[in-house]
């Protein structure tokens, strides 16, 4: 398959060619959001040698890791195998060998790799010091899926400051990119057809490569989430086992109490009958560098500064969906004996099909403010918005809103519907904005998202300033 998107962060590290230093980059992301792609699409061409750790499965010592990395020494250097007991003798070793040479050197999966020896970074920062930055032509790449991991030990470590060139965190495909997935039947098939596609992999790439554009939405849902051997049949607990290891059941509860709406921190430990602590805070920023939630703040409009206010998010449409429809249905699927019925009536479709979409949009904000025609720069706060009734006020939330600093606020309604939008969302609305604390000097401008249509009466309205059609993203 054609390589995707990614187009920046190519040209940030083509960019690192034209250096007359060395460059350490650190490359991280979601599991399956192309990490290793984008790195093969890099090194195309050019002289590369790719090493990578072994996941973390039961028994694994620092000696297997060393002598994995051992093998991959061979196949790369096209030489014997070498014995080692300590990795400064495997870094010293590549970066000698390296001496002299235009090239490219991968540390993939780099948490797993240093997971059972606590001098592994220890011995790679002094390898780095010593051999790998006195190379002007060399490019060593730290890769990984573990976040939290490079963030804390890399990051945030003393013994790297200053040493990273570029920190490159992969996010989900644009819309417009997703659609690419479809190849030539892109233009044959309707927006809402993708966007159920869509509802299930968000914008993850190894899971749109799994597309069969000669099928329909729920052909390829029913192949990938409800047989046995479907790609997101297993996935949710591949990902939890391999990015948390003996904590992924505690991360996994943490991200079941979203899948219904955003709670706060409090509403969570409420839910998981457990004390407010920082154990749990820690765990959700995990989760948010990790790509699986998204920590909403709202703010102050008077004084656009940031409130203590805030809510999380799970922004990973496959996470809700598999905990909505694939883990019900588990036993049954892998039996092979579960038939689904049409993806449009399964139990609350309508209502997860909205956080779904919702998601898909907020996800995609910089196409919304293209759409919309907001320039970046002017733009002070964005994202969910809610605010908490008090004597003074009444209890509000916007599913997006955008405010510039020329006191304009774009109160954008994110609005699925299996058929056309009928005119009860103008009421809607309309009662949102009368609720919201709104400064006097400010303008409002309403924006309606949808995907299936609108009626005559929504048109006709003078409520909203834009209405937006699901297709127009894939045409950015």
């Amino acid at each position: 398959m054609k390589f995707i998107g990614r187009k920046k962060e190519l040209e940030s590290l083509e960019l690192l060619l034209k250096k007359k230093s060395a460059s350490m980059v650190v490359i991280r992301g979601r599991r399956r959001i192309g990490k290793s792609r984008l790195i093969k699409e890099f090194t195309s061409g050019k002289k590369s040698w790719v090493f990578s750790g072994l996941p973390p499965v039961p028994h694994i010592t620092k000696q297997r890791q060393l002598d994995a990395f051992s093998v991959q020494i061979a196949q790369n250097l096209n030489m014997p195998k070498i014995q080692v007991s300590e990795w400064i003798e495997h870094f010293t070793f590549i970066g000698n060998q390296a001496k002299g040479q235009k090239i490219v050197i991968v540390l993939d999966e780099i948490s797993w790799m240093g997971s059972e020896d606590p001098d592994f970074l220890g011995q790679l920062k002094t390898a780095w010091d010593l051999h790998f930055s006195e190379n002007p032509d060399l490019i060593l790449i730290l890769c990984g899926s573990v976040s939290s991991w490079i963030e804390e030990n890399i990051l945030k470590s003393t013994g790297f400051v200053g040493r990273v060139s570029v920190d490159m965190v992969l996010q989900e495909l644009s819309i417009s990119e997703s659609c690419e997935f479809w190849g030539a039947q892109r233009n044959k098939v309707s927006a809402y057809e993708k966007f159920k596609v869509l509802s299930v992999t968000g914008g993850v790439p190894k899971y749109l490569e799994e597309i069969i554009s000669s099928q329909s939405a729920e052909d390829n849902i029913h192949r990938l989430c409800f047989q046995s051997n479907g790609l997101l049949f297993r996935e949710f607990e591949q990902i939890f086992s391999d990015l948390f290891s003996n904590k992924a059941q505690t991360f996994s509860n943490i991200v079941k109490t979203l899948a219904h709406a955003p709670l706060s921190l409090d509403e969570i430990c409420e839910k998981l009958d457990l004390e407010k602590s920082g154990f749990i805070s820690r765990c959700l920023d995990n989760l948010a560098l990790a790509g699986f939630v998204q920590e909403d703040c709202t703010w102050n409009l008077f004084t656009k500064s940031k409130s203590r206010l805030k809510k999380f998010r799970l922004k990973d449409n496959y996470l809700r969906f598999y905990l909505r429809y694939i883990e019900p249905n588990k036993d049954r699927i892998a039996k092979d004996i579960f038939k689904s019925k049409s993806f449009m009536h399964m139990p609350g479709w309508e209502s997860i099909m909205g956080l779904q979409f919702e998601n898909l949009v907020i996800n995609n904000l910089k196409s919304i403010c293209k759409i919309l025609r907001i320039d970046l720069l002017e733009i002070t706060n964005a994202g969910p918005f809610f605010q908490r009734a008090t004597q003074r006020q009444k209890g509000c939330q916007i599913d997006l809103m955008i405010q510039t600093r020329h006191n304009t606020l774009y109160i954008c309604e994110i609005k699925f519907s299996a058929s056309e939008i009928k005119s009860s969302v103008i009421e809607e609305v309309e009662k949102k904005i009368m609720n919201l604390s709104i400064p006097k000097r400010f303008s409002i401008r309403p924006v309606l998202v949808h995907v299936n249509g609108v009626s005559q009466s929504v048109k006709e309205s003078e409520t909203f300033n834009d209405i937006i059609d699901f297709s127009e993203f894939f045409e950015i």
